[in-house]
Order: C-alpha cells, then structure tokens, then sequence
C-alpha cells in the first residue's frame, strides 16, 4: 500500500535501542508563503483555467503552501509555480496520475527491497550476526528521497494537483468517490508532512536496534526450574518474549499431567520481564539455571549473584517517544503520534477506539464466556486464563502429536514454500490463481519472531518468515506460518488486483491482520483434521470473543502508557516502568479483576510490541472484529472468489471498506450478539 511508501521512507513507525536517544531536535525551517500570496496563487491559476473547480485550486493551493520553506522559494516563486504547475486539464490530469503511480511503484519497490537485502543477516537464520550487519540493518537508504522531491519540487506539483484529505474528508466524501478519485486521493497522502532526512536516518536507526533486541529476547526453557527447583521444559526449548511464552501456555491446556504447573511458571517468567527483575543473564543464554519464583540463578548447582535487566525495557519505550517528539514539530495537523498512529495509520481517531473497546470489555458476555471457561477447566480462573485455547479444535490434541506431523511435513523453509500453491487449493483457490499467489511469496527462516513483508512493486515477492529448527517446523512454527501466510496472501492481492496503484493494500493493518486470522483458524484443516463437532460454529464464536477481550485489555494499557508518556514527557525510564505497572493494574482491575478474581496483576504489560510496534496492538483488537464479521460472511458466500474480490477494493478508509465488502460497518454488534447466542447454545 502507498502508506508503505510513507513509512519506508519517512520511518513513521519505529522501534527504539537501549541507548537514550539524542535529546537535541531540529528546529523546523520558517514558511515562507503567506495568505496574500495564497490568494494571489489562487486568482493566477483560476485566470488561466476554467474556474469551475475552484474548491479544488484553493485546497491544492493551500496544501502546497503548508509545505513551502524559505529555502524552495520567496512568495512570487511560489504563485509563479503553482500557475505554471496546476494541470487542469481532467485527461492530462488522469494520465500523470497514472504516470506517478509508475514511478513510486518503482521506487517503492526497489527500496523496499534494498531494505530488505540490508536487513537480512539481522533477521534470518545466516549465521552469526556481525557488528557491521547491525550498522547496515539500521540504514535506511530512502531516507533522503523525500526531501529530494521537495528540493525538485515533485512534491510540490503532487501537492498542489493532488491535495491531501483528512480521514474526516475521506470518510465524508469517500462513499461517492471511484477507485480513481480514491487514488488521487491516496496520492496526496505521500506529502502530508516534511521530515528532515537526519530525522529519518535517526529513526531507521532507533527502529533496527529496538527490533535486535527482541529478536534475542529468548528464554532457554531447559535451563527454568520450578518453585521446588525441578525442570519441567524440555531441554532444547527456547521461547522467545512474549510470543512464545504465550503460546506455550496455549499449549498446556491439553497437558493434564504438568500443564498447569508450567503454565504458573512461564507466568511468573512474564512478570518479571515486566516488573524487570528478571536477571539479565539469563535472557538469551543457556549458561545457568533460573528459579523465577525466587529469582534465584544457579551455575552448575551453585548459586550465583545476578543483576536485573534494569529498566532497559522502558528505557526503549522512552527512547521510542523521543523519537517521536521530534517528529511531533513536523506535522501542524497531527502533532502527537497518538493521533498519527490512529487518525491517520489506523484511519479511526482514538478516543473512538477508546470508546469501543471499553464497550467491548464492559459487555455482560465477558462474564459468561468466563463462566463457561471455568466449567470446561473445572477450577476457578487464574491471570492467565487470558490466553485460554480450549475453544479450538487443536485445543484436545497433544501438542506433541503436532510436532511430529508438522515437523515431518516442513522439514524446510523450502517444502513450506512448496507447499503453499496446495494450500490455497484446498481453501478453493482455482489452480492458476493458486500458482500465481504461491509464486508471488517467499518462505524465509526467520532468526526472530514469525512476521509477513509485503512487496511494494508487482515485480517482487512477498516474504513469509518463521522459526523453523534442525528438527523441522513444529506446530507453534506451523500455526505461526499459517498467519503470515494470510498476511502474505492479502499483501498480494492488495497489490496485483487492485484497480490502481496508489490504493494498492488495505485501510490499515487491522485488515491485513483479520485475514491473518481468517487462515491461522483454518491450520488443523490444511492438515487434513476434521472438526466434526457439532457445536464447532458457537466454539469458534467464544475462541474469537474471547481473544478480543484479551488483545482489547493489552491495547488499552499500551494506549494510556502513550497517553501517560505525553502527559509526562521528561519521565526516566523508572518512573516510565512504574507508571507502566500501575496502569496494568488498573486496566485489569476494571475490567478483568471482576471476572477473574484476582486483583493488581500486571500481566497486560508483557506484548513486545509495546517495543518495537509503538501502538500497533489496537489493529490486532480490530483485526479480530474484521475477522468474526469476515467469518459471517464467509458462511453464505464462496471463500476463495470473496477473498479475491474484498482484498482487491484497496486502500479505502475503514467503515467504507467494510461496507463494500461485507454490507455492514466495522463494530462491536456482531459479534456480542452472536456471543450471546453462543453462550445460550452452551449452557
């Protein structure tokens, strides 16, 4: 999508490293265009061309004018330009619109894949990771295009022709407009600010350390002792924080032996990261063993003296909003990078979000899917009950059974990939289409977490990355998979299939999540596992609910930190870390203590994300909501061919996708009645 554009080259979202940031900020240059000269540009170009869209002329104008500098220009070089430069002519128009779409497909194409090839040896499994590796992952090679386009003044004519729209604007006129105005549209979302490129290269750095440091962010389960110093975990189990942990105790659901045991044990390993006393030793390493109970580290059977992580968790969270003050002076419109992260990443303002989700987690539903929870555990609720997995198909299989068919299935990177064309077969792909699709990704073993990289030019391949071990891929790798590679298949089509260019992708990555989901649910089924349990549409109804009220919980927390953070912003990285475990325990106490029982716990803290995704979570809350509303349409109208059709309408905002894809708008409705209906057929 053409926002990619924007955060490859602008790096608009970003990571942070342990190191604090530089606190000097640029000043930004003077403009240099008054209101008289905008008039006069105004009144020039309407005495040379038909008035009759003067709307148009005046908020082109205007827009360019918000970006015009000292440096580009005095105010006559400006009315000079914007006269000579205004194409009134609607076919003119049409054909440079299409031209441009050819240029950024290139150039976003190819930096894309320069980035990429910069940060391959960082990401995937290549061997050891040198230090010159992590300086070339941190370079961002687009980082002076912008600014180059102002300077030849591009920018400018893109500007003036193709003004920019708040989402306010889009959501209001978008409804009558064609995929054509829509992509004149989203071509004026390039040039919505102007950010130094020293700005942008500091970013790209920020961003690659903080990715490097959650990518060895593991734990070495062999080496955890339990309470009563046993060893639970096998001994070639590493986790990585926090996707694994959570997903290993998804897992023990199924284990009626120990799984309860080591599901309270990798708890307490989450609240440690949180609270940040785990001994720092211990991260990434398999030289000594831990007690997280008592926090004791053992080397060889004696007991050694370890020191914390020391807030290094918060002190990148910190680094993180620094960075982001910077940018802060750099956009008049959107000052906070609250409100770029929602009103223009996520197309929906925050207090909206805020809104919907405290409706979401204050339904009456919560309360009776956790009471069907507790009678299928048969014990009462603990913290981590969050992440209960029992409403799956898989929930019932041993996971070690998994193990055994996936690791002999994907023994590779290379037989996932494949396999890809077949699994898009069995989900009604015609087969062309398949090949094509299939053909159109990359499998990657990631050195990380699993994640999905789109392409940005018809030219390049999508790239779907997982941890895949010596002994083959096993089911967490599978099931991890199985999500990329929806995100991989939207990416796709989003790109090919669209009507033009500039609205290529989805309106934001809630979108791109939810068909994620729509296949990872489908994981057992393209491994031929049949789930012939009658119940299994209202089971899938309370897995979905219920991993909604949890990602909604973690949202609110990383939401009130950013809120927290602007409302503090000369914090440390202490008082950022206690406000943080503060605001955990509040969250939970609203809206989780009444169910569970329990008070003060801090568990909705411990998502990476909060990392090196600053505000990414709520899409993963939306995400889910596209993906149940997804789900109901999916029960009257063939898969294959909707999934073909909905992901090809492009880059629209929210609500106005939604309704041409499905009929109905993006909310809560759905699925708190269909919940409602499920806990009735349950009971």
């Amino acid at each position: 999508m053409i926002r990619n554009f924007i955060i490859l080259l602008a790096s608009v979202v970003m990571s942070t490293a342990c190191q604090p940031t530089e606190k000097k900020t640029p000043v930004p240059p003077s403009q240099g265009v008054s209101e008289a000269s905008v008039s006069e540009a105004v009144n020039a170009i309407k005495s040379r061309n038909d008035a009759s869209n003067a709307v148009l002329i005046e908020k082109g104008v205007k827009h360019a004018a918000s970006l015009w500098r000292d440096s580009d220009g005095s105010s006559a070089d400006f009315v000079k330009f914007c006269s000579e430069n205004f194409i009134a002519d609607a076919q003119q128009k049409e054909a440079s619109f299409y031209r441009f779409g050819e240029y950024f497909e290139s150039l976003n194409g190819h930096f894309n894949k320069l980035t990429l090839d910069l940060q391959e040896n960082v990401q995937l499994k290549k061997g050891e990771v040198l230090p010159i590796d992590a300086q070339f992952a941190a370079y961002n090679p687009g980082a002076h295009l912008i600014n180059d386009f102002y300077d030849n003044k591009i920018a400018f004519i893109v500007a003036l022709n193709f003004p920019y729209y708040t989402t306010e604007e889009k959501n209001e006129q978008g409804p009558n407009w064609t995929p054509l105005q829509w992509g004149y549209a989203r071509l004026g979302d390039i040039f919505s600010s102007r950010i130094p490129s020293n700005l942008v290269l500091k970013a790209a750095k920020v961003s690659a350390e903080g990715d490097a440091y959650i990518a060895d962010y593991n734990i070495y389960m062999g080496h955890i002792l339990s309470e009563d110093n046993l060893k639970l975990f096998s001994e070639n189990m590493v986790l990585l924080s926090h996707w694994n942990l959570r997903d290993e105790i998804k897992a023990n659901y199924a284990n009626k032996e120990t799984g309860l045991k080591k599901q309270a044990l990798i708890y307490r390993i989450m609240q440690r990261i949180v609270d940040q006393s785990i001994p720092k030793t211990v991260i990434n390493s398999d030289k000594q063993d831990w007690n997280p109970a008592t926090n004791e580290v053992f080397i060889a059977g004696t007991k050694t003296e370890t020191e914390p992580e020391n807030d290094g968790r918060y002190q990148q969270i910190l680094n993180n909003f620094h960075i982001y003050q910077e940018y802060d002076q750099y956009d008049q419109a959107m000052p906070t990078a609250i409100q770029r992260a929602f009103s223009v990443g996520m197309q929906i303002p925050q207090p909206e979000v805020q809104k919907l989700f405290n409706e979401f987690l204050s339904s009456p539903q919560v309360q009776q899917v956790a009471e069907i929870i507790k009678k299928r555990l048969g014990r009462d609720l603990q913290p981590w009950d969050i992440w209960y997995d029992g409403f799956k198909a898989r929930s019932s299989i041993n996971e070690e059974s998994l193990n055994a068919i996936t690791e002999k299935k994907y023994p590779n990177a290379a037989a996932l990939e494949a396999d890809l064309g077949n699994m898009l077969i069995k989900f009604g792909f015609t087969k062309d289409k398949a090949a094509f699709i299939a053909s159109r990704i990359s499998v990657d073993p990631a050195r990380g977490s699993g994640h999905a990289w789109g392409a940005s030019m018809k030219a390049e391949k999508a790239h779907l990355r997982t941890r895949i071990p010596e002994t083959g891929m096993n089911y967490k790798g599978y099931n991890i998979a199985v999500h990329e590679f929806g995100h991989n298949v939207e990416q796709t089509i989003s790109l090919n299939y669209v009507p033009n260019y500039m609205i290529n992708g989805v309106p934001n990555t809630a979108f791109t999540e939810a068909l994620a989901f729509v296949f990872q649910q489908r994981d057992l089924f393209l491994l031929n596992m049949k789930d012939n349990n009658p119940e299994k549409d209202y089971l899938k109804t309370l897995d979905i609910f219920w991993s909604v009220y949890e990602i909604m919980g973690v949202s609110m927390v990383d939401m009130k930190m950013w809120q927290w953070l602007y409302a503090n912003p000369k914090a440390t990285a202490v008082e950022l870390r206690d406000a943080v475990l503060q605001i955990s325990k509040d969250v939970w106490n609203t809206y989780y203590a009444p169910v569970f029982g329990t008070k003060d716990q801090t568990i909705l803290g411990i998502y990476s994300h909060m990392i090196n995704s600053p505000m990414y979570l709520p899409n993963y809350a939306f995400g889910h909501l596209i993906h149940f509303q997804l789900e109901e349409h999916f029960k009257t109208h063939e898969f294959a061919p909707e999934v073909l059709r909905i992901f090809a309408l492009g880059q629209l905002t929210p609500n106005e996708w939604m309704k041409q894809a499905i009929g109905t708008p993006l909310s809560n409705e759905a699925i708190l009645k269909a919940t409602e209906a499920a806990v009735e057929k349950m009971e």
